[in-house]
């Protein structure tokens, strides 16, 4: 959410949020103050009108910069802390998405997450309400929040019910826990992919076994540097994918962090990264359906011909 929208919205409900606003970001000292920050921004939004703006203008921005797909990850859990049911909060998101779908030509899926440091229990219900929503643009659940709260296998009933369902299956994990807690996940949980993941780079057994399972990394370098987990000159975002583990690049709430996904593909390339492999294997990753893949590649291959580079097969 833009800091414009949070003061728009402050305005609205006759709340100030200026203490937890820093310019066009918003203001956190440490990890826990970051998510204590981060969900109270969220309980500005109080209607499912709110959700729609929210996601359509998102979408629309990113559009702008060149996105052809976004993966958004909506909370049931924060839904419900602003008193909205959480079966209109999904809808609305996804009308959101359909609107600038047809505005922008950019495709948007959902992962509905659990917040592990809301409880298991809370997990349980989000996987559920994931399995049963009959939203199509719900295609993937996953698992959010502290890293420090529980254990993976504490989340496994969860991820079953999801997976039961169809859905595409993903875990943040090794940003603030280390190398171990991406093997816990990998064992326990059995996703495709891995939030963050980043520190698996602490431990070569755990990259092999990424590289040989397939598995690929939402890297977000951006929140990696802000939060300190790495430095620019000793992120491993290059050492992984040189490593053969597939990785991509994404945001992690831009207002908090001061980036955007612009920002995330100029890191990427100081990195010494090609933007189109890393979108191949954003789109090879993607949870969607075999037709909406290929139409994205397509759509990959024909940008890359017309700016001149090498459509990557990475």
């Amino acid at each position: 959410m833009p800091v414009a929208m949070a003061r728009m919205l402050a305005a609205r409900e006759g709340v100030s949020v200026e203490d937890a606003i820093a310019g066009e970001r918003y203001r956190w000292r440490d990890f826990t103050s970051f998510l204590q920050s981060y969900d109270r921004i969220a309980t500005l939004l109080r209607t499912p009108d709110d959700y729609r703006a929210l996601a359509a203008g998102y979408l629309a921005s990113i559009a702008r910069q060149g996105a052809i797909y976004a993966e958004l990850t909506v909370s049931p859990d924060h839904a419900r802390s602003s008193g909205l049911d959480p079966l209109a909060y999904i809808r609305a998101v996804a009308a959101g998405a359909q609107e600038a779908e047809r505005a922008h030509v950019i495709v948007a899926r959902l992962v509905v997450v659990g917040v592990r440091h809301f409880g298991v229990a809370s997990v349980e219900a989000a996987a559920r309400l994931a399995a049963t929503c009959a939203e199509p643009l719900v295609t993937g659940f996953g698992l959010a929040g502290d890293e420090r709260a529980g254990r993976p296998a504490d989340f496994a009933p969860a991820f079953r019910i999801a997976r039961d369902a169809g859905l595409g299956l993903t875990a943040h994990a090794g940003e603030f826990a280390g190398a171990g807690a991406v093997a816990e996940t990998l064992d326990a949980l059995g996703v495709s992919r891995i939030g963050h993941g980043v520190r698996a780079v602490e431990d070569r057994r755990v990259v092999e076994r990424l590289t040989r399972e397939g598995v690929t990394l939402e890297v977000c370098p951006g929140s990696n540097l802000a939060l300190g987990v790495f430095g620019s000159d000793d992120h491993p975002l290059r050492a992984l994918s040189e490593a053969g583990v597939r990785v991509t690049v994404s945001t992690d709430d831009p207002p908090f962090f001061g980036t955007d996904l612009a920002a995330e593909y100029r890191f990427a390339e100081t990195q010494g990264l090609d933007p189109v492999m890393l979108t191949r294997q954003a789109i090879e990753a993607a949870f969607v359906d075999a037709a909406t893949r290929q139409r994205l590649l397509e759509r990959l291959v024909t940008a890359a011909l017309r700016l001149g580079a090498p459509p990557a097969t990475r």
